[in-house]
């Protein structure tokens, strides 16, 4: 079960995405947005393949893409989206993206943090009220996010791209959350950062692998951070997580499906047959 991005990125050549995908392995793509404006884009994505795509709607902590506009999610951003989660309830197997981003250059101010906290706890609310679980990001703001969804009674959730202390994972785990691990935790092999592999080596080691899913998260967050992303990649993040475990791929790919499918329960009820 893929993690994927929903992005316009991918328009000139879906078909062979999928495609490659479904020669990956890849049984099911959990599709999350960002921003309000790609919420029918995700449903578009479904009706064209129901065997393949979950769709998931949430607001971001970050709005405006990735260049000069970007910002914090306003309490405003929910006024179009609320009304949405409502309206397509049956069709979504998870709220998401959602979450905290407290790197500086991203939430300046308390007023953003703020802002971001307000906007996250009313979509946990949703999600609590819709029975579904939330997909989280959590950057710069792992405790933080943690402590919020154990505080207003959350039961499932992923943090997705974990890059939190162990010793916070292990708080998530208490919870019943899970984590994922995108391919780009194999760039540190090839690079000079040997610290942040031995700390992400650290963090997975001492997740238990019945508490671990895989993602890609494309297009963002592949083996080369400057070639785009693809959901066939989550075979990386497989092998990488097996030999940090010492388990073998098969290993991992049979309890992740399990645990996703644990979190996830309606993507397989929603899926035709």
């Amino acid at each position: 079960m893929a993690l994927w991005t929903v992005t316009v990125t991918y328009q000139p050549d879906l078909e062979d995405v999928i495609q490659r995908s479904r020669e990956a392995g890849v049984k099911t793509l959990v599709a999350v947005t960002e921003e309000v404006g790609e919420f029918d884009r995700v449903l578009q994505l479904q009706e064209r393949y129901p065997d393949l795509v979950a769709p998931c709607f949430g607001l971001h902590p970050l709005q405006g893409g990735e260049g000069p506009e970007r910002r914090s999610v306003k309490p405003q951003d929910l006024d179009a989206a609320l009304p949405q989660f409502y309206k397509h309830r049956e069709r979504l197997v998870a709220i998401g993206e959602i979450g905290l981003d407290f790197t500086p250059w991203c939430s300046p101010s308390q007023q953003d943090r703020d802002d971001q906290m307000c906007v996250f706890i009313k979509q946990l609310h949703v999600a609590k009220e819709l029975d579904l679980p939330v997909n989280v990001h959590s950057r710069s703001a792992a405790k933080v996010a943690i402590e919020t969804m154990r505080e207003q009674g959350i039961s499932r959730a992923l943090l997705h791209n974990f890059a939190g202390k162990p010793s916070v994972a292990l708080e998530g785990v208490k919870a019943g959350y899970l984590f994922s691990f995108p391919p780009a935790v194999c760039r540190n092999q090839q690079t000079t950062d040997l610290y942040i592999t031995i700390q992400r080596d650290k963090l997975i080691k001492q997740i238990p692998l019945e508490h671990i899913c895989l993602e890609t998260d494309s297009p963002a967050l592949g083996l080369d951070k400057h070639e785009r992303n693809e959901p066939r990649n989550i075979v990386l993040s497989c092998r990488y997580i097996a030999d940090v475990k010492g388990v073998s791929p098969e290993t991992v790919q049979l309890i992740t499906a399990e645990n996703a499918h644990r979190l996830f329960p309606k993507v397989k009820a929603n899926m035709p047959y």
